[in-house]
């Protein structure tokens, strides 16, 4: 890997556009109501845990795919 990749990974990519804002406020929204729903359907425990983190990692590869885009 190159330094400037390591950069660009690392940096911050802020939403130049409304349309980029409104992209990431719907990976957020959607990443939301699946927790919301694994949380009101499944029991407590450890899987329910992993999957509440799972959702917030898919949210969080979402925005840095929208914000990492050239």
């Amino acid at each position: 890997m190159n330094p400037a990749d390591i950069a660009h990974r690392f940096a911050f990519h802020a939403a130049t556009t409304d349309e980029k804002r409104d992209a990431h406020a719907s990976v957020r929204q959607q990443c939301r109501q699946l927790a919301d729903h694994i949380n009101a359907t499944c029991p407590n425990g450890r899987e329910k845990s992993l999957a509440i983190t799972a959702i917030e990692e898919a949210m969080f590869w979402g925005n840095a795919a929208l914000a990492r885009q050239e």
